[in-house]
């Protein structure tokens, strides 16, 4: 919000100044001081939509792997198939983001930033817990009014690493990990599959089946299976790795032949109308 406000009119014009006042930085929460107003007059605030995601890693020997499944909803309408929630913070460091879309594309982005500036200040690669604690100081601020529910990612010096972080602002490391409205059957797949010192594909297979999991257990969760492999060596982004809902192929012939449906009444009502003449007319051009 952008507010212009000009000093007394009655001042001359060498008194008369304009102050403009710039939009604070980060998150607003005026439409929350809106929607407070409205129930305190009696209207109805709006209602908020449910979402759903199902997003999952594990840690296997010398890296990480991230999956997200690619569906976004709201409430019972699928907003967008194909829907990237594997978002990029660093060069060795990727989060998957479950919750309100925009906030945690806003999130990461704002974190991204953060973590570029403080690599360039610094001289070196920024490691895993920095932007962990960026995270959790940022969503800690706001108090869990960010829908922002993450799972953290990367490769350092000090060795692969993997946390959630909630949207208060609590932490978790992990060797796997998973969030969203299909995490049971996602974590339910881990415990089953996980074993320590996996290798990269023993590690792609089982995100991939826990990402799979969550698809088919949760209505929130749909479409594609998205992976992100991080190493020393660099980062593997698969997308789409595996398409989890195929559309089927119709079994029979769905078209009918004219007649096959019986008419039981037929009805004809004449329409009042009134007949207008249009008169063209041509444009003079100079």
């Amino acid at each position: 919000m952008l507010a212009i406000r000009e000093h007394s009119p009655n001042a001359s014009k060498t008194q008369k100044a304009v102050t403009v006042d710039l939009p604070y930085p980060g998150f607003q929460f005026d439409l929350c001081l809106r929607n407070q107003h409205l129930i305190s007059k009696g209207f109805k605030a709006p209602v908020s939509l449910k979402t759903g995601t199902t997003i999952a890693g594990a840690v296997f020997d010398g890296g990480v792997v991230l999956g997200a499944d690619t569906r976004a909803t709201e409430g019972e309408v699928v907003a967008d198939k194909n829907c990237e929630k594997i978002h990029y913070l660093a060069a060795n460091m990727y989060c998957c983001g479950a919750g309100t879309a925009a906030d945690t594309e806003k999130t990461t982005d704002l974190i991204s930033s953060k973590i570029r500036l403080h690599s360039l200040n610094t001289g070196r690669q920024p490691r895993v817990q920095t932007a962990l604690r960026m995270l959790k100081q940022m969503l800690a601020r706001y108090g869990g009014h960010i829908g922002a529910y993450l799972v953290l990612g990367g490769v350092d010096l000090t060795g692969p690493h993997l946390y959630t972080v909630h949207a208060a602002g609590s932490t978790d490391k992990l060797p796997y990990v998973s969030m969203g409205s299909g995490s049971l059957a996602a974590m339910a797949t881990f415990e089953t599959g996980f074993k320590p010192g996996m290798s990269m594909e023993e590690a792609k297979t089982l995100v991939s089946e826990a990402i799979q999991a969550g698809i088919l257990n949760d209505l929130g969760s749909g479409s594609n299976v998205d992976l992100c492999v991080i190493t020393h060596r660099g980062v593997e982004y698969l997308r789409p790795y595996k398409e989890a809902c195929q559309k089927g192929v119709r079994q029979g012939d769905y078209t009918y032949k004219q007649g096959t449906t019986a008419v039981l009444q037929t009805k004809v009502r004449e329409i009042m109308f009134d007949v207008v003449s249009v008169k063209e007319q041509k444009m003079e051009i100079d």
